[in-house]
């Protein structure tokens, strides 16, 4: 008897489960040199403010182990590793993370490790860091929930998660601005700056596709994670969502 073939989003498009990796991958090798740009183009730069914040949040400290899951370009490390936290950077993109290495030679940052993970299937023992962060990634995985169950896998109890992503705006009006500029727009700005109109139109598309706040947080809570929170920004163009392992 055949198998049927399960479908999942690629931005609009319904894909087999086994293609979503290997397009999503395309994007960010695609966009890997040029991603602050297409940060600024997505957020009008705002993306930094929103990352400042975000780390704000997590407050590492000094001893503590923290993975940054889809963290290649190594924006969110960069600002953490002061804290005299042991970081390491996760990523499945080999671009990606070759982005974030060559900024860190820039910078002469050696502090920070480097991995290439599969967010769904983590090479990391149980209860293993203090702090799991994902920033603009979990959108992008197949299955979001296979990704919180590892998160919650590796983290040791007591343990906290963090995610900011893309959600859908509260505010009237600005709803209707960001769905023409994010579908309409962006991906003209992303022939323009990286003659890549394709991936910026995706990225538009994934945000659209992604789970409500709430529902997102229903997702993390069934991982099995305590104390769930959520802080919109931009009444909710973007969210910071927490959870502790107890």
């Amino acid at each position: 008897m055949a198998i049927e073939s399960k479908t999942v989003s690629f931005g609009y498009e319904e894909v087999d489960e086994s293609e979503k990796t290997g397009k999503v991958g395309a994007v960010f090798s695609s966009v890997a040199s040029r991603y602050d740009v297409m940060n600024d183009a997505m957020s009008a730069g705002t993306h930094r403010l929103w990352k400042d914040r975000f780390v704000r949040r997590v407050k590492p400290r000094a001893g503590e182990t923290i993975l940054d899951m889809a963290g290649g370009t190594g924006d969110i490390a960069f600002r953490m590793v002061d804290s005299g936290a042991d970081i390491t950077v996760a990523d499945i993109n080999a671009e990606m993370l070759a982005e974030g290495v060559e900024r860190a030679l820039e910078k002469d940052e050696t502090r920070l490790v480097w991995s290439q993970q599969n967010a769904e299937q983590l090479n990391f023992p149980d209860a293993h860091f203090d702090a799991y962060t994902i920033v603009f990634g979990i959108r992008n995985v197949t299955h979001i929930d296979k990704a919180l169950a590892e998160a919650h896998r590796v983290l040791k109890y007591g343990g906290r998660f963090y995610c900011m992503e893309f959600s859908q705006t509260r505010w009237p009006g600005f709803d209707k601005v960001y769905d023409t500029y994010s579908h309409h727009i962006l991906p003209k700005v992303g022939k323009v700056l990286a003659n890549d109109e394709a991936s910026y139109r995706y990225l538009a598309e994934s945000i659209a596709k992604f789970p409500p706040m709430e529902e997102f947080r229903s997702m993390i809570q069934a991982a099995g994670f305590s104390q769930t929170k959520v802080e919109p920004m931009m009444g909710g163009l973007v969210a910071i969502h927490s959870g502790w392992k107890v």
